[in-house]
């Protein structure tokens, strides 16, 4: 029966893939109009403090409190920022201080410290109720050195490796499961349908999956997929050095991370004058649609530090920043706290509880108005993606997508910037959808595009519409009446005084 299902799958994507291709028009484009948040379940926010028991706000290694109740009280919030998938930190049971997820004692149970699978079910109900998804971040390389299975006989050849020579701080409790035992990948593969079924979660991102029997996470995928065709397949990637970007062409996930325009967007973002054409060299190397694209998460130094130190300002860097995230293609990801924005300059500092109490409200309005923008206009979704024009630290942008064409101006330099464009055509104009900025063409037939120093803006290309009466006539009548109420009271002031 699985066999016929992967099947009927496969003939479904060849069938689909026949038509005429367009940027965007595969398996991954659903992903393309997502919004990613990445939570890190316990340092989000706190919702039911009688989970508390490990609880030590002093230790930045132990439980602080962030709970899937907490997620769901802020659902509103996430909503309104223009966030549309929900991708949350491993929730399965951990041994003592797990508060990453990372060192897994049951693969069947939400952590206590956590809640449970029914608040679990909560957060997705209500998150469903919101056209929202929820992802699970998917532990498939290691357990707890404390798991069961870790002291039973039976299971001794299920264990690849028990040593405690890892990279990350997380793994030094950790043993690495051998993907290549079929009794391991049957384990696997239950634990991926149980949550599926149990929770109605839409989607996992698995972690380290470049780390994973790639034979093996192929079958996974695929058999994931057989039986949910429109469930997301994120991959989080360990080793960003050797990435060769097999995951997408070899498995069914559809995005993995960019971690290379990660670090170039951050480098020119976090300081004013640095030209952005070092950014779109990354992004033809490496991105497009099946990338997620982001400034920073639980394992880096926070993008706010970073700009910080250059004395940036916070609302200027972070406008310029998530105008280019929510414009290239692939899928933006934002990690929590970045809309307060929250600091840290690498673990544990980046990973503090969110301080709900210090939001910028600037900050968040442009959030959600660039997250709008993504959302209205497909093209910033699927569309074709090139740079247009530099100068000096300002680019210009272009995405179009059946027949909509956006260009997106961001001057990241020390001082105003203008490129002039001669490729619109004639009769169009250029109306800013952040700023309210209008450009229409000159009398050689090309159109201005002006910004100050450190601003953005997307343009949306419009037939001229000319002068808008409906605006003017009212202020000229105005304006007429105005002047004609002058002159008689300027009269009627010069009789009376010669009557005097």
């Amino acid at each position: 029966m699985k066999r016929l299902l992967l099947l009927a799958t496969v003939l479904l994507s060849l069938f689909a893939s026949a038509g005429p291709v367009v940027a965007g028009e595969d398996e991954s484009s659903s992903i393309q109009s997502e919004t990613f948040y990445q939570i890190l379940v316990d340092r989000f926010n706190n919702g039911d403090n009688t989970l508390d028991d490990q609880v030590d706000l002093e230790d930045p290694v132990a439980y602080h409190g962030g709970d899937l109740q907490g997620i769901t009280d802020k659902l509103g919030h996430l909503k309104e920022m223009g966030y549309t998938t929900l991708v949350l930190s491993p929730v399965m049971e951990n041994s003592a201080n797990g508060y990453h997820g990372y060192w897994i004692e049951d693969f069947y149970k939400v952590d206590d410290q956590f809640g449970t699978m029914a608040d679990l079910k909560e957060l997705v109900k209500e998150a469903h109720g919101k056209d929202m998804k929820i992802v699970l971040e998917f532990v498939t390389n290691y357990v707890s050195e404390n798991h069961v299975m870790t002291d039973d006989p039976a299971k001794s050849d299920w264990i690849k490796d028990s040593s405690r020579k890892q990279s990350f701080q997380w793994q030094d409790q950790t043993v690495v499961l051998d993907q290549s035992n079929p009794e391991v990948q049957d384990f696997l593969m239950d634990v991926a349908d149980y949550w599926i079924e149990e929770a109605n979660i839409d989607g996992y991102k698995f972690h380290a999956a470049d780390k994973a029997n790639q034979t093996f996470l192929d079958e996974l995928t695929t058999h994931i997929r057989s039986g949910n065709p429109e469930f997301y397949m994120l991959g989080d990637i360990s080793d960003t050095e050797s990435y060769n970007g097999n995951l997408t062409e070899d498995t069914a996930i559809q995005a993995v991370d960019n971690h290379a325009l990660y670090e170039s967007m951050t480098e020119v973002f976090a300081k004013a004058g640095k030209p952005l054409t070092s950014i779109h060299e990354t992004w033809q190397a490496t991105g497009g649609q099946d990338r997620l694209n982001y400034l920073d998460n639980q394992h880096t130094t926070r993008f706010t530090q970073k700009f910080q130190e250059n004395g940036r300002n916070n609302v200027t860097a972070w406008k310029l920043a998530l105008t280019y995230l929510y414009t290239v293609p692939g899928a933006p990801m934002v990690y929590q706290g970045s809309e307060i924005p929250m600091g840290g300059a690498g673990f544990p500092e980046n990973q503090q509880l969110i301080k709900w109490n210090s939001s910028d409200e600037d900050l968040q309005k442009f959030t959600n108005r660039i997250g709008a923008l993504r959302s209205e206009f497909p093209a910033l979704q699927h569309g074709d993606y090139e740079l247009v024009k530099s100068s000096g630290a300002m680019s210009l942008f272009k995405r179009s997508y059946e027949g909509d064409t956006l260009f997106i101006a961001i001057n990241n330099d020390t001082e105003s910037r203008d490129v002039l464009l001669d490729s619109i055509g004639s009769g169009k104009q250029l109306k800013g959808l952040l700023g309210d900025n209008l450009v229409r063409e000159n009398e050689d037939g090309q159109y201005r595009i002006g910004l100050p120093r450190e601003t953005a803006e997307v343009y949306v290309v419009q037939d001229d519409a000319g002068l808008n009466w409906v605006v003017i006539a009212p202020v000229a009548v105005i304006f007429i009446l105005f002047i004609a109420g002058v002159i008689y009271l300027t009269r009627q002031q010069k009789k009376r005084e010669a009557e005097a």
